[in-house]
């Protein structure tokens, strides 16, 4: 019984040492993190996006996996704004996001909530009301693009 408290108690202290190396604690991880996060979000607008104008067919449960994965992936770039060291400009973000870095980190919120209604809009099947949701959340992404991204 010892030996099995003690393998399971040093097991979880190397786990959480495994954890804690893992979490992006260095500014080029941060960047690279983010930058995925958005690289997912794009592919499932972009799926979205096709099938909402008719350019695929619509299928009603690949566009509600599509918004459900966007709900869940809107909430991840954020944090790895923060990280200290991150705050460098690439070619795809400007300086702006660390001067107005709370309004930066408002418009992710509201993206995330905008991925919440287009999720729930998807569940309806109903493409009149999917539109309008996927609408408000690209004219959203948009605004904070043409305020924070680079060209």
């Amino acid at each position: 019984m010892k030996k099995l408290l003690l393998s399971t108690t040093l097991l979880t202290l190397l786990s959480g040492s495994v954890l804690a190396a893992s979490a992006f604690t260095e500014a080029e991880d941060a960047v690279s993190y983010r930058q995925h996060s958005f690289q997912l979000i794009r592919h499932n607008m972009a799926d979205i996006k096709d099938m909402l104008g008719g350019a695929v067919p619509f299928e009603a449960s690949r566009l509600q996996k599509r918004a459900d994965a966007l709900a869940t992936l809107t909430t991840l770039p954020w944090e790895a704004f923060t990280v200290p060291g991150a705050d460098k400009a690439t070619k795809d973000a400007k300086a702006e996001i660390w001067q107005n870095l709370q309004d930066f980190q408002n418009r992710g919120d509201q993206l995330n909530k905008d991925a919440k209604a287009l999720q729930a809009a998807a569940s309806t099947q109903d493409q009149a009301k999917i539109k309008a949701a996927f609408m408000a959340f690209a004219k959203n992404c948009k605004a904070c693009h043409d305020k924070y991204k680079a060209d």
